[in-house]
């Protein structure tokens, strides 16, 4: 096992690290810019360092990461979520340094990190897809071709990223011409990559994904689906498990295209496969594979509640070369949880980012109450990062008891001095779509509508 690990990121996934580092006995060291040197984080941590310059480029600096990590002697670097997570240049830099990269394979990394190329390895293995373009689409002509044939509407969608960047739906060929162009820049600018594809767009679907874990052996499983169609402008802001939609056919079949294209790719540590379903016809459903993301995810705890595994120690045993002793008749899934993405917003006022200083905070407790977070009373929260200031995460039983608990826990809860998401999940659960599960991705901008 590791002797020390280096925390590159921030916020409440470092934390989440450093605890899960501590109960096995790992020494942490944090990295921090001078705007966020009030953090938590940096305080629980043996040991913290500025990198810079500015609140963003250091985190952003593989080369200056993996150059404290050796000063210091960090025999690995945990990269959370965002950031550097799925960064193939920065896994492959920590491995030719001698460094452990806690994530999977800098060649795994760069293939899923593609949506072209994940979506032709789906293919190329039987894992069910939605109609797209081969490879990515420059030319306007080979794009109304495409669009022509399958029928609109279809869905423009950036091959290097995710979080809804380079998204565009178009419903005519005027609305494609007009659209490419905006997408390819507005990919470029996020991601340094300004490729575009296309595919058939599904009309109502529910954003289900499948949390796998692979070792260094050939050993993997996965451990069970969150549904995550709960979103805004494609940003999730609840998630839920088990999904209601889900048969137990279903959730079979898609447990095992999800471990089918982790060991065609040779995959290990913890990622998660993700899949549109559209609406059932009978017992059938339509299913498209989406993305794998090659990294922890912001929704990893439901995931842990109803099945009693760590999954950052897994991340950090396997990485180490242990073996994954679970089998997947081992994995239990015990009642329901949800997970409520606290931001730092007004949602009044189409979700304005609140930065400020926290002047009060009073977080819920009790049985199946679990809150991940950086922030406490006093706390500047700045104005140069995530909105994210936690997630609120409840287990019970049963769907019922789970929605009872998070209305009892979210009532609980007091943010003073800034505006958060607080009311509009108090909202939102009151909904009778949401307590039987009928809603798709679009269903949240409807009601906010």
């Amino acid at each position: 096992m590791f002797k020390k690990i280096l925390v590159a990121n921030r916020g409440e996934i470092a934390m989440r690290i450093i605890r899960a580092c501590r109960e096995l006995n790992i020494a942490t060291a944090a990295i921090y810019s001078e705007a966020d040197s009030t953090g938590i984080y940096v305080k629980k941590a043996d040991e913290a360092y500025v990198v810079g310059p500015g609140p963003v480029k250091g985190f952003l600096d593989g080369q200056q990461i993996v150059e404290l990590a050796l000063r210091i002697g960090a025999d690995a670097i945990h990269p959370g979520y965002g950031f550097l997570s799925e960064n193939a240049e920065f896994a492959q830099r920590c491995q030719t340094a001698g460094i452990t990269f806690i994530g999977p394979s800098p060649a795994a990394i760069t293939l899923m990190g593609s949506k072209v190329k994940a979506r032709e390895l789906a293919e190329s293995v039987g894992v069910p897809t939605v109609p797209g373009t081969r490879g990515g689409v420059s030319h306007a002509k080979d794009a109304l071709a495409f669009a022509n044939k399958v029928g609109y509407p279809v869905i423009i969608k950036a091959s290097a990223g995710g979080g809804g960047r380079g998204l565009r739906v178009v419903r005519s060929d005027a609305e494609l011409l007009e659209n490419m162009e905006v997408a390819a820049r507005e990919a470029q600018a996020a991601f340094g990559d300004g490729s575009i594809f296309l595919e058939k767009y599904i009309e109502r679907p529910h954003h289900i994904e499948f949390q796998i874990l692979a070792d260094r052996h050939g050993h993997i499983i996965h451990l069970g689906e969150r549904d995550c169609s709960i979103q805004r402008r494609h940003q999730k802001l609840i998630e839920m498990a088990p999904s209601l939609i889900l048969t137990p056919q279903l959730r079979r079949d898609m447990g095992e295209a999800a471990i089918t294209l982790a060991r065609a790719v040779k995959y290990d540590n913890a990622g998660t496969v993700e899949f549109l379903v559209g609406e059932s016809d009978g017992d059938a459903a339509a299913i498209a594979f989406l993305e794998v993301n090659t990294r922890i995810q912001v929704e990893h705890p439901i995931t842990e509640m109803i099945t009693g595994e760590d999954l950052v120690k897994w991340q950090l045993r396997i990485a180490s070369g242990e073996r994954l002793t679970l089998r997947q008749e081992d994995i239990p899934q015990n009642g329901a949880a949800i997970e409520c993405r606290i931001n730092a917003e007004d949602p009044e006022h189409d979700f304005r980012p609140s930065p400020g200083r926290i002047e009060a905070l009073v977080v819920p407790g009790g049985l199946g109450v679990r809150w991940d977070s950086h922030i406490y009373q006093g706390y500047e929260i700045p104005p140069t990062y995530d909105s994210l200031i936690g997630k609120l995460i409840v287990h019970a039983r049963t769907r019922n008891e789970c929605l009872m608990r998070l209305k009892r826990a979210l009532g609980e809860f007091v943010v003073d001095g800034i505006d958060t998401t607080i009311p509009l999940f108090k909202a939102l659960i009151a909904e009778p779509d949401i307590a039987d599960g009928q809603y798709d991705i679009h269903w949240l901008e409807n009601y906010l509508a």
